[in-house]
C-alpha cells in the first residue's frame, strides 16, 4: 500500500456543551495540526499516489473556512458537536467531495482510503478513515 500525507494547521475556538466536557463547556481556543493521508495500491500514471501540490490546495480551501473562526457560529456545525473526531470527519468528507470532483487531479483516481488526523496535543490526537471512490 502507498501512501502520500499532507499537513497544515488551524485555530479555533468552540465549546462543547455537557457535564461530558468539563471545563471545555465553555468557550476556548484550540490549535490543530492536520494530516491528511491518501492510499492506494498501486502508483498513478505520474508514479504518485496524488498530486501532493493539489491535495496541499484542497486542504488549505477546507481550512481556511475555518481556521480563526467560532465553530459555534458556524452554520455547518449548528447544533453539532465539535470535538477533534467530529473535526476530523467533517475535514474527510471535503476530501471524499474533492476527489469526486476530480480537484485532486487524474492521478487521485486510485485512491481507496484517506485519514484526517488532527493533533491536538504532543500527546493527543485523533482521526478519521475511511475508504472512498468506487
Amino acid at each position: 500500500m502507498y501512501a502520500v500525507e499532507v499537513r497544515d494547521h488551524i485555530m479555533i475556538a468552540h465549546s462543547l456543551p455537557g457535564e461530558f466536557f468539563g471545563p471545555a463547556q465553555g468557550l476556548h481556543g484550540a490549535t490543530f495540526v492536520v494530516d491528511v493521508a491518501f492510499f492506494r495500491e498501486t502508483l498513478g500514471p505520474n508514479a504518485v499516489v496524488v498530486d501532493i501540490g493539489r491535495a496541499h490546495g484542497v486542504l488549505r480551501a477546507t481550512l481556511g473556512a475555518i481556521n480563526y473562526k467560532n465553530l459555534d457560529t458556524l452554520p455547518q456545525f449548528k447544533g453539532k458537536l465539535t470535538t477533534t473526531e467530529a473535526l476530523a470527519r467533517y475535514i474527510f468528507d471535503r476530501f471524499g467531495e474533492a476527489l469526486k470532483q476530480n480537484e485532486l487531479g487524474e492521478d487521485s483516481k486510485g485512491v481507496t482510503k484517506i485519514r484526517v488526523t488532527l493533533h491536538e496535543s504532543h500527546v493527543a490526537r485523533a482521526w478519521f478513515e475511511g475508504n472512498v471512490g468506487a
